[in-house]
């Protein structure tokens, strides 16, 4: 019995031995979790300037009703393609005719009077010369002939004027493209002033995105950038800042800025939603890790590594980011595997076991 009393306390402490062992190994390595996580390396860190906007045809021309009148042909129709030069639409309009008619009667009136102011004047020399009337006479004359020449250059001028006028009841197209809109129809009546018709220049897009006013800073005409259209997303097109235009919205806080495509692209059209990453730096030689391996507390930003089959919670400094990738100033060497996506449950010395690994950067 006494030999019993006497094992007791050493059995109570290998009973707590035991029971520590076995609560540590739970909460280490008997508490495995699964992790993906990627080898970090150094790379070149590409910084851009996201925005969102549409596509704009560079070339576009709205065309409208010069006078008012009824439609009395149709040269194309909405959708179809035009070519320089060519009618789009023809009107009727009583008011031009009658202008070039009035302004071909005052032409043909203006030019008898200068045959006679001609003749006068020719009758007048010969007099002059032989002393039949005075110089006073025949100043007279040739100031009404010089008068009538100027008085029916500016009668010629009006008649161009009023059958230019005339050409202008034909609506057409400035340059070849599609016609984008057309919305009249023969033997409807057109005020002056109407949009009839818009033609737009398909060989040639721009891409317009509204660039926050923090970001427009960064910007200048010259930068390349990679365009998505939401219609192809898949795919991937380069382009160039050409335009910024130096005033920010009030309402939006954006600036508007044009890309143009550096190679055409068949299948996009004007309206077409499009997004752009405009690139405004690259650093080379950059220790990178995804954006989505960083967590911060208490304003101090950490990862999960890997060591030796455990996680280890390491802070870090951080500096430059993109899109995907942040750049780790201190904290981490190239080499060192990095959880990916960490979890709140995750604790310093659990073990873990790398399911997916990741080594490409995303583009």
């Amino acid at each position: 019995m006494q030999n019993l009393q006497k094992m007791l306390p050493k059995f109570s402490i290998a009973m707590a031995v035991v029971f520590a062992v076995t609560i540590g190994y739970l909460l280490t390595r008997g508490n495995t979790v699964d992790v993906e996580a990627r080898k970090i390396s150094r790379s070149e860190l590409v910084e851009a300037v996201y925005a969102t906007g549409y596509v704009e045809a560079e070339n576009i021309a709205n065309l409208r009703a010069e006078f008012s009148g009824t439609v009395r042909a149709i040269g194309a129709l909405e959708g179809q393609r035009v070519s320089k030069g060519q009618a789009i639409i023809v009107f009727d309009s009583v008011q031009p005719r009658l202008a070039v008619n009035e302004a071909r009667a005052a032409v043909a009136e203006e030019m008898a009077a200068v045959r006679d102011n001609d003749l006068r004047l020719q009758r007048s020399r010969t007099l002059f010369q032989a002393g039949a009337i005075s110089r006073q006479d025949f100043d007279a004359a040739e100031r009404n002939s010089t008068e009538s020449r100027e008085a029916l250059r500016q009668r010629q001028m009006q008649l161009k004027s009023r059958e230019d006028d005339l050409k202008k009841l034909e609506v057409v197209a400035p340059f070849s493209g599609i016609l984008t809109l057309q919305n009249v129809k023969e033997g409807d009546y057109v005020q002056s002033g109407t949009l009839v018709a818009t033609v737009t220049d398909s060989s040639r897009y721009l891409v317009v995105v509204e660039v926050d006013e923090l970001d427009v800073p960064r910007l200048r005409t010259g930068l390349k950038a990679v365009i998505a259209f939401d219609s192809m997303p898949e795919k991937r097109f380069g382009a160039t800042v050409v335009r910024i235009v130096p005033q920010t919205d009030r309402v939006t806080k954006t600036s508007r800025v044009y890309l143009k495509l550096d190679d055409s692209v068949a299948a996009i059209q004007g309206g077409m939603t499009a997004t752009a990453n405009i690139v405004y730096n690259t650093k080379k030689g950059t220790l990178l890790v995804s954006k989505s391996s960083v967590f911060e507390e208490e304003r101090q930003s950490y990862v999960w590594k890997v060591v030796k089959g455990k996680l280890k919670k390491q802070p870090i400094r951080t500096g430059d980011s993109d899109l995907v990738f942040i750049e780790v100033v201190k904290g981490l060497d190239a080499g060192d595997v990095v959880v990916t996506s960490p979890q709140e449950n995750y604790r310093d010395g659990m073990e873990a076991r790398i399911v997916k690994e990741s080594s490409k950067k995303q583009l």
